[in-house]
């Protein structure tokens, strides 16, 4: 299992905005360079990170982005639903569509544990816990 390109995208925006905050505002050809996001890709996800309301634009000539909340109210899930890369109850990993109890795929029962487990990774890990100091980004 491997979250989208645009999801790991923006938690990795979002994570070194919260890293940097205090120091200053963050333009997008700053943030295009330093974590290696093509620039146009990286305008498109912070122009929805920004209408989701996790990121604040500034505009001028000192402008940039900041986060508009405190990095540990923004949970890995809010970023995954918003590009709409969450685990979902009902998806079965093979990729066969809807897999429930009623209609199960081959690998649904030792699917189960594991896929509830990274849910609540994603929904109890914020932004401000992936920021550590020390992690990669």
């Amino acid at each position: 299992m491997q979250l989208n390109n645009t999801s790991q995208y923006a938690i990795r925006i979002l994570s070194y905005i919260a890293r940097k905050q205090d120091e200053h505002l963050l333009s997008a050809n700053e943030l295009s360079k330093i974590l290696n996001i093509p620039y146009k890709f990286l305008t498109k996800i912070m122009t929805k990170l920004v209408k989701a309301e996790f990121v604040e634009s500034v505009r001028g000539r000192d402008g940039g982005f900041r986060l508009k909340d405190d990095a540990q109210k923004i949970s890995v899930d809010d970023v995954l639903n918003l590009f709409n890369d969450s685990i979902k109850d009902e998806q079965c990993l093979l990729g066969i569509g809807a897999c429930d109890t009623q209609c199960k795929c081959a690998m649904h029962d030792q699917w189960m544990k594991p896929k509830l487990l990274i849910q609540k990774l994603f929904r109890k890990s914020s932004i401000k816990d992936i920021s550590k100091k020390g992690s990669k980004i």
